[in-house]
């Protein structure tokens, strides 16, 4: 058992209620604890995360059937971003026009997706579909081509989609150009074309730039990928509707505002944008039970 202790506030509350939208998640919100599925090596190993503190003096206990390496330590900080300090970036915002919105979901931070290559594939799965949908065919594209450990899913790695036919994809009902954007991806990254495990290293523009040149990936999905893939902590998608959507409610607007608009309120809430972003959709999004049903 690994124990940590993290600077409050951290509300993992609401981070076991975020992730309960996500069919695959195994979660025991009595327990406060999710399973997440990881590699060490080659070999897959399950680590339980568990919430052992409150929000202002967060602490937590990881445990699994292997014994733990600080890589692994490292990587579960990492998804949950426990090395971001909630408080500095509270107290940034308390001074901006989304003060209420952050004293509100105080302590709720930016969790990223267990994978890069997930979030990649979660990326291009949810293009152009509704939530419930999207998650629905992320669930049973993981079912049919990944596998199962200790109750908990694993997603297909990149070599083993890069050797599926494009009508095994369509059959999950998504669209023959959303399964070649799936394979062809895949085998990019599993021919070493596209070094996915290095993007990490590059700039926000020079990800953006590298990836928009793949057939499927756009702008939106480049986006995604770097604010819930990579944590990259200053992005502001003014093209998103959920966004446009916060921002006329909290400007109390007729119509949604222009792009103008928001580039000029967004320079209040630099260096964290993404953070002003993740807030104001937390301040739209209807509680889980609604987003589950």
């Amino acid at each position: 058992m690994v124990k940590i202790k993290i600077e409050g506030p951290y509300d993992f509350d609401r981070v076991l209620q975020r992730l309960s939208i996500d069919p695959l998640m195994v979660i025991n919100k009595k327990e406060r604890a999710v399973k997440v599925p990881m590699y060490q090596g080659m070999t897959p190993i399950v680590v339980k995360v568990q919430a052992t503190g409150t929000k202002q003096e967060p602490a937590f206990e990881l445990t699994s059937t292997t014994n733990l390496t600080d890589t692994d330590v490292k990587h579960i900080k990492a998804i949950f971003q426990w090395d971001k300090p909630l408080q500095e970036i509270g107290d940034h915002f308390s001074k901006t026009d989304l003060a209420h919105i952050f004293q509100e979901h105080e302590g709720t931070p930016l969790v990223l997706d267990f994978d890069l290559y997930h979030c990649l594939m979660k990326c291009i799965i949810h293009q152009q579909v509704n939530m419930k949908f999207a998650h629905t065919l992320t669930q049973r594209f993981v079912h049919t081509f990944g596998f199962e450990q200790e109750g908990v899913w694993f997603y297909p790695k990149p070599a083993d989609v890069a050797k599926l036919d494009y009508e095994q994809v369509t059959e999950l009902k998504m669209s023959r150009r959303k399964a070649e954007y799936i394979i062809d991806t895949s085998k990019l990254i599993a021919q070493g074309e596209l070094p996915l495990y290095k993007l990490d290293q590059k700039t926000d523009e020079e990800i953006l730039k590298e990836l928009v040149k793949i057939r499927g990936i756009g702008p939106w999905t480049v986006q995604n990928l770097l604010l819930f893939g990579l944590g990259r902590p200053n992005l502001f998608p003014v093209a998103d509707i959920g966004i446009q959507n916060a921002l006329k409610k909290l400007k109390g607007l007729d119509q949604k505002p222009t792009v103008l608009q928001m580039q000029e309120w967004a320079k209040d809430w630099e260096p964290y944008l993404s953070y002003a972003s993740l807030y104001l959709w937390r301040s739209i999004e209807p509680q889980v039970e609604e987003l589950t049903k």
